[in-house]
């Protein structure tokens, strides 16, 4: 059972009817939105949290996982109360790596911005001075990116499936958009993936070939995934792009790989975000991308399970070619007044197995409490010796962004969180909060 299911049948939790009366109500909501919009799948609900995405009978699954020897299943069990508390917790979150979050943790630069420096050569920051110079070039002091900072997002992947569609109008048409790796941006591809590009998140793989990537996209913000490293020092002497590092947030929720990491930024500043290029057809035996020849990939069904249930908590929109008639109003997914009404359920919920009770305030899964200085003070990025390059380097454009210039919904939401920023703990975990509150 997932993390709910196990207690959800205790009558000695005293769960309250009206919460599972909210919670089977939006099951049945979303059981309704997975066959209207499903990609062949259904939605079998179990309980009042837990649900199984089934693929039709004859769905050919001939992905075959080499490591546990098994052909891919079709089908994925899914606990939608545990679902619908990380990604709403998402929504208020920040995703990049600052100053305020190291110094608010415990230990944090002794123990976890050295899991961060790749070439330190030592599991200790045993000197803080070496380890803020290994940082310093991509630490910002405050969030540099905000929640709810651009209304529409667009975030690309990779799949060969995009040379099906001319996506490319529309996705240039959102706020901000979002690509990883080594993905081109040129005329070859336009009508299919676009020629806007705001940021990337780029793995150590990566960092070699990303010069040629870039040309002549020099604000281009890219965020490195996992950890700092010789690769990407190198690289970032020799461009002019902003470059942060993405916090490193392990979750193991049922989608892998750079896509599902670009959806958690993109959900930590964005209202709405459209996803293009993560569906393939059943049946495949290797990950094509529309730029290079296939290859061994990530697990294809689950994948699709799994962003057809995020899309049906109202966490992302799916683009596909798989859809013959694009539905555009969304109007069969829950709405934002459903999806918070299951929310406060789940969490009340939750509260209740784990034997808590009493205010369920905003800042209930803040575990730990740092300060900082006011909105927009502290350093900027970059170091004393950074080349002619760097210095050209654009950081001032986000970490100095005068607070009146957000968007209205952005500055309401900072207003909202009393100043706060909210920070994932790294682990698997729903719970445990970094949260450093500005002053005024």
């Amino acid at each position: 059972m997932g993390l709910f299911g196990a207690g959800s049948r205790n009558p000695e939790l005293n769960i309250s009817r009206e919460d599972i009366r909210i919670l089977s109500h939006f099951q049945s909501n979303l059981k309704q939105c997975v066959a209207n919009r499903g990609l062949g799948l259904t939605a079998h609900i179990i309980d009042h949290c837990n649900v199984i995405l089934k693929f039709p009978e004859g769905t050919n699954s001939t992905w075959y996982n080499a490591q546990f020897k098994v052909f891919e299943p079709l089908e994925y069990k899914y606990d939608v109360c545990e679902a619908i508390l990380l990604w709403e917790q998402y929504r208020n979150m920040t995703t990049v790596l600052t100053r305020e979050y190291l110094d608010s943790r415990p230990d944090g630069w002794f123990d976890y911005a050295a899991k961060r420096i790749a070439q330190l050569g030592a599991d200790k920051c045993y000197n803080q001075t070496l380890c803020e110079e290994h940082l310093n070039l991509i630490l910002p002091a405050k969030p540099p990116f905000h929640p709810r900072q651009f209304k529409r997002c667009a975030v690309v992947g990779n799949s060969g499936d995009l040379l099906k569609t001319q996506f490319g109008e529309e996705i240039d048409s959102h706020d901000a958009v979002i690509r990883d790796n080594e993905a081109p941006v040129n005329a070859k591809y336009a009508k299919h993936v676009g020629l806007k590009r705001d940021f990337r998140l780029v793995v150590r793989g990566a960092a070699r070939n990303m010069i040629k990537i870039l040309i002549g996209s020099d604000d281009e913000v890219l965020i490195i995934k996992s950890v700092i490293h010789r690769d990407f020092n190198t690289m970032i002497k020799k461009i002019r792009n902003p470059v942060y590092l993405f916090q490193g947030i392990v979750l193991r929720r049922g989608a892998k790989g750079t896509g599902m990491k670009s959806i958690e930024l993109a959900l930590s500043m964005c209202d709405i975000v459209d996803i293009y290029g993560f569906t393939v057809d059943p049946g495949y035996t290797e990950w094509t991308r529309y730029f290079s020849t296939p290859r061994k990939g990530h697990n294809p069904l689950q994948g699709r399970a799994y962003y057809q249930l995020l899309e049906c908590l109202g966490v992302i929109r799916i683009h596909s070619p798989m859809r013959a008639k694009r539905n555009q109003d969304w109007s069969d997914v829950p709405s934002r007044e459903m999806i918070n009404s299951a929310h406060r359920a789940a969490l009340r919920l939750k509260k209740k197995q784990a034997g808590q009770e009493g205010e369920l305030g905003q800042f209930v899964n803040c575990k730990v409490w740092g300060k900082s200085g006011p909105y927009g003070t502290g350093p900027i990025s970059g170091s004393a010796d950074m080349t002619d390059t760097r210095k050209n380097s654009n950081y001032n454009r986000w970490e100095a962004m005068p607070f009146d210039s957000l968007r209205e919904e952005a500055r309401k939401h900072y207003t909202q969180m009393e100043g706060v920023s909210l920070y994932k703990m790294d682990g698997n975990k729903l719970d445990d909060l970094v949260c450093v509150k500005s002053e005024a």
